[in-house]
């Protein structure tokens, strides 16, 4: 997939209706400061499409892209914040279960993970609420640039055991080099177009 057109739609403080719905839908969650508006800016090549911060808890807001003019990315708000009141963490954790409940196109939801750290326990909260509602998703390691390519190797294992996924569900990603750009590209066009997905290892990942 090569992404030619990318434009913000809408910031939503509650699951409703959006211009444009109906088209498929790519979720991306994550811990505050995971890297989710660097990775939506990367893989649009679009360095102002989504805002980022130095400062955890910027995302606050449902904040709806659309891609192509084909399918929307879904900018959810961060969670594990620790310095949030507590009503403040409510509310976010109100938005991120209004959408993920109420979205009729939702394809896939991207897990994102810091590849530097074992998932914290909302990263395992967070996994085990899209078991059980049985929301299709992937794992994606964020920061990889961050590591060398054998610790990596070190770092996957971790985090497949946190979150009980295979190391081949666990996709690497770099917002700063573009490592595992195309393969997200690729998983994503696979989704919005209803095909299915091959799980096979890639020996370039990790």
């Amino acid at each position: 997939m090569t992404i030619k057109k990318s434009k913000f739609v809408q910031s939503l403080s509650a699951f409703r209706s959006f211009p444009g719905q109906g088209l498929p839908e790519i979720a991306m969650v994550g811990k505050s400061n995971v890297g989710k508006s660097s990775l939506i800016n990367s893989m649009t090549n679009n360095s102002k499409l989504a805002r980022t911060s130095a400062e955890p808890g910027k995302t606050r807001l449902v904040n709806l892209y659309l891609i192509n003019e084909a399918f929307f990315l879904v900018d959810l708000p961060g969670y594990g914040f620790a310095r949030a009141p507590k009503q403040e963490k409510d509310k976010w954790a109100a938005m991120i279960e209004g959408y993920l409940q109420g979205s009729e196109h939702l394809k896939r939801v991207f897990q994102l993970v810091d590849i530097r750290h074992e998932p914290t326990e909302d990263d395992q909260l967070m996994v085990e609420y899209l078991r059980h509602y049985d929301l299709p998703f992937t794992v994606v390691a964020t920061k990889a640039d961050k590591l060398s390519k054998a610790q990596r190797g070190k770092s996957i294992p971790a985090i497949c055991r946190k979150l009980a996924v295979q190391p081949w569900e666990v996709m690497v990603y770099s917002s700063r080099d573009g490592t595992g750009k195309d393969k997200l590209l690729e998983w994503i066009e696979v989704e919005v177009s209803g095909e299915a997905i091959d799980l096979t290892p890639d020996k370039d990942n990790p």
